[in-house]
């Protein structure tokens, strides 16, 4: 009898437990308009592109060759963040949300076959260190016309991107080691 009590009380909990579950699980959504406005930022940055490249056209006859170098780093940097949002958007979608089930795409990403959090982690701590490197590089072209404190923050910001980033991989690969040990005992 009292085995049959306590399947009972099993069963009524059961629904509970997996209502609430259902409700957590289902919360990962909330994320999608957070997914779609990345994709409207992304059109942002290729208006900016083609305005940039535009403003390059138009006044290629009166640029120095540093200010052209200038543009052609404004150009990649734009460049590099439209990536940077395809990885975010793309990645974050696929490892919180839900997949996108476009394995048999021509097209499809290479490194979409093995996304997880810490590949996206450690991927974003890159192209960061790119978009900084980018900037940095602008900064030294262009130094006679910038303020030395500025170009001492600079420097020292994109040296704190790349100590994250070492610290992110040595992380991820600590974690990786303890796992492949787990598995192995």
């Amino acid at each position: 009898m009292q085995d049959q009590q306590h399947a009972q009380r099993q069963i009524q909990s059961e629904p509970r437990k997996s209502l609430l579950g259902q409700v957590i699980f289902s919360s990962r959504w909330l994320q999608l308009p957070i997914y779609l406005g990345l994709i409207v930022v992304q059109g942002v940055y290729a208006w900016k592109f083609l305005a940039q490249l535009w403003e390059l056209l138009e006044g290629l006859n009166h640029l120095t060759e540093t200010d052209i170098m200038l543009a052609v780093l404004g150009l990649i940097d734009v460049v590099m963040i439209a990536n940077l949002l395809v990885m975010v958007t793309v990645g974050g979608y696929e490892t919180f949300v839900s997949r996108l089930r476009i394995d048999s795409h021509p097209d499809q990403p290479e490194w979409l076959d093995h996304v997880n959090a810490s590949v996206l982690k450690v991927k974003l701590s890159m192209a960061i260190i790119s978009i900084s490197s980018i900037h940095l590089l602008q900064t030294f072209i262009n130094a006679s016309r910038i303020d030395e404190h500025t170009i001492k923050w600079q420097l020292f910001l994109h040296l704190a991107f790349l100590l994250s980033a070492a610290a992110i991989a040595y992380t991820d690969k600590l974690l990786a080691g303890a796992t492949a040990h787990h598995q192995r005992d």
